[in-house]
């Protein structure tokens, strides 16, 4: 075996002691001044960051062709703490740059949302000093292509991905998927996916997403049968994007499998996104007690999950509820958002109810939400459902930011109040505003040309405006055009449009006709259309309704008689007259002959006194509304007190003379009503407002905003 031998210097007794007991090197503060910048930068420590830059200044370490590397730091370091203006005269002043110079400064605009910034610097990067971007350059400015929605620049890049070879990084595809998802672009990001192997979540989360945004709900669910079949793991952004498929799907039963899959897993629960998310999926599906039953069962409530419960109840119809849900979460500290606000006076707004929409009003505006769009629009949605299209117009005057949905509700809020001129001249000011009319845009301008009967104008918009803005016209489009026809008085128009016209038309547009027919007397063609509904819907009982009138104004008592039986068959009742109206913060409900209320002996003395204040301006009670084959004495006494005329007699009772009187009433005002409240409104010189099932009429010194059609 081989003697080992040690070096004979090592053995010399006095070098030996001496490289033992020498004493060892400390590095100075500043001799790693990389290092140093890079923890600065990364702990967000300018000043640190600053003295090292000074040091670097003074030891002329940055001018030198050696100093890059120390440059490319402090680019990075002004970077991270937001400094951008300092990183850019740095790396202006750089004699010298390399790809980590360009990627830095990238970088930094990218986090602080400069995307074109970005694009603008590659451009210079390969132009101006012809140098090859690597994979975290291209990552960087394909991100920025996401940001600013710039997709052509994002095809350029991705062909310098595939010049490259750098397309199977797993990061440079993840960002070409999420680009093209978000650029509306989903066949390009299903390609990628495609045509590319190695597919991980982030991938699959990014196509989802992407698929979901733009309502293509076949494909995802494609998609999640594929991140199924290749056994993926699902983070928390998996789930709540799948959560959000399936709410749109209200697929309950593939809700609550995946609901079990995340019981079963180690996701995080106090995440809550996601478990507003889950939320919002019962809600969505219908099912609001499995929605109040998860939400009870959190451990801690955040802004966030209390606004989409109180969603979902909106959702549901629970409008009540919704506002008790919003006074509770106040009372338990949580402080509502933008979102809290709007969900509240949609709420607010389904229920025409003023009080609590001036409550919610002024309570957004003391917290701050004053111009927030969300709540702006959501102010002008609940004053115009409310009654009070006067606010309405007021704070749409006042909101500094405007969007597509800012415009509808206020043209849509005046079309359904009958002020069709108003509307079309908010649609004119949208169009000189730069804003794109959208499909809903279209229904509300629609809806004002049929009530000022502008035929050729309305057609005008649906062949040539709604083609030129690449809007494909809907069933409602068709509805207000048939709308058109009718109140022009062109009834066979009409009805050879609903024939010929390729359109799945549906119960609202039937009965479209059918109102028509009944409100011109063209009861030939009521009895038509009425066989057409019955035969398409047997359950609808608005059409019987009608078509009763119709056989009543007729005076043909035995087709009355055969349609209430025909609905005693079906099983059809019809729904009593309701009428309410809110007198300070309390609302007082009405039924016809009402003997309920506390003060109806007054009620009914007040009613009187105001159909004989009416009489000599030419009042007559229209007895052929009365659908009771009984003497004209008893008819008149049916007319006098139906549900809405106990309601304005009660308001006039109780409020100052200047206040509007706003009504609501379930069903379709009767012919006499109608009649009656102008006059009333002539005769007391008030303002009076009723919201049928149909529409707002707004009675203003004898005459109605619905021109007497509705």
């Amino acid at each position: 075996m081989p003697t080992l031998r040690l070096p004979s210097d090592v053995l010399a007794p006095g070098k030996f002691a001496s490289s033992l007991f020498k004493p060892k090197h400390k590095p100075t503060f500043l001799e790693d001044p990389i290092r140093l910048l890079k923890v600065a930068a990364d702990s967000k420590d300018l000043k640190v960051g600053k003295t090292i830059h000074a040091h670097l200044v003074i030891k002329n370490q940055i001018s030198s062709k050696t100093g890059i590397n120390q440059t490319n730091s402090l680019i990075n370091l002004y970077v991270k703490c937001d400094q951008l203006s300092l990183a850019r005269k740095l790396f202006d002043l750089m004699h010298e740059r390399n790809v980590v110079s360009w990627g830095a400064l990238m970088a930094g605009y990218l986090h602080n949302g400069l995307a074109l910034e970005v694009l603008g610097l590659f451009k210079s990067m390969i132009l101006i000093d012809n140098m090859c971007p690597n994979e975290y350059i291209l990552t960087t400015v394909i991100s920025s292509c996401s940001n600013c929605g710039r997709v052509e620049e994002g095809r350029q890049c991705h062909g310098h991905v595939l010049k490259r070879g750098m397309v199977f990084y797993q990061y440079v595809k993840n960002a070409l998927i999420h680009m093209y998802s978000k650029c509306s672009e989903v066949e390009g990001a299903m390609r990628v996916l495609d045509m590319v192997p190695g597919n991980n979540i982030i991938s699959y989360n990014s196509v989802l997403n992407g698929l979901l945004e733009h309502g293509k709900l076949k494909e995802a669910i494609e998609v999640l049968s594929m991140m199924v079949d290749e056994h993926l793991v699902w983070d928390t952004v998996t789930y709540i994007t799948i959560f959000g498929l399936i709410a749109q799907l209200k697929n309950l039963r593939l809700g609550l499998q995946v609901h079990s899959r995340v019981l079963k897993t180690e996701i995080e629960w106090n995440n809550a996104f996601l478990n507003s998310a889950i939320i919002d999926m019962y809600g969505k599906c219908g099912k609001i007690i499995n929605a109040m039953k998860f939400f009870s069962c959190l451990q801690t409530h955040n802004v966030v999950s209390w606004t989409t419960i109180i969603a979902a109840y909106l959702q549901n119809g629970c409008f009540e509820e919704a506002l008790n849900l919003f006074r509770k979460m106040k009372l338990e500290g949580i402080t509502p958002n933008e979102y809290s606000f709007a969900v509240s006076l949609n709420s607010s707004a389904c229920l025409s109810s003023l009080r609590h929409g001036d409550l919610l009003h002024a309570s957004a505006e003391k917290s701050g939400f004053k111009n927030h769009i969300i709540v702006g629009n959501a102010l002008i949605n609940m004053y115009a459902k409310s009654g009070n299209i006067a606010a309405a117009n007021e704070v749409f005057s006042n909101i500094p930011y405007r969007n597509s949905v800012t415009w509808n509700t206020m043209i849509s809020g005046y079309s359904h109040y009958g002020f069709g001129k108003e509307a079309l001249n908010v649609f004119q000011d949208m169009l000189a505003a730069g804003e794109c009319p959208n499909y809903v845009t279209y229904i509300g301008v629609l809806s004002a040309c049929a009530h000022l009967g502008l035929v050729q104008q309305g057609f005008y918009y649906l062949n040539c405006l709604m083609k030129e803005n690449g809007i494909e016209p809907g069933v409602e489009h068709h509805t207000c055009i048939v709308m058109l026809l009718s109140r022009a008085g062109l009834l066979d128009k009409a009805e050879s449009y609903m024939r010929f016209t390729p359109v799945k038309w549906d119960v609202v547009a039937w009965r479209t006709l059918l109102n028509a027919s009944h409100v011109h007397r063209n009861y030939g063609l009521g009895r038509r259309v009425a066989d057409v509904i019955v035969e398409m819907y047997p359950n609808d009982e608005g059409t019987y309704i009608l078509l009763s009138n119709m056989y009543a104004k007729e005076m043909r008592w035995d087709r009355v008689v055969k349609i209430r039986k025909l609905m005693r068959e079906r099983n059809i009742k019809k729904e009593p007259g309701v009428s309410w109206v809110e007198i300070r913060n309390t609302t007082h409900v009405f039924v016809s002959e009402d003997y309920l209320h506390p003060e109806s002996s007054r009620i009914r003395e007040k009613v009187g006194e105001l159909l004989a204040m009416i009489k000599p301006l030419g009042y007559v009670p229209d007895i052929a509304a009365v659908l009771h084959d009984v003497e004209d004495e008893q008819k008149e006494y049916y007319l006098r007190y139906h549900s809405e005329k106990l309601a304005i007699a009660y308001g006039i009772m109780k409020t100052p003379s200047e206040a509007p009187i706003r009504v609501i009433k379930n069903l379709r005002m009767c012919d006499d009503c109608h009649t009656a409240v102008k006059l009333i409104s002539k005769a007391t010189n008030r303002v009076l407002i009723i919201r049928d099932s149909n529409r707002f009429h707004h009675f203003k010194d004898g005459c109605c905003s619905c021109a007497d059609y509705w």
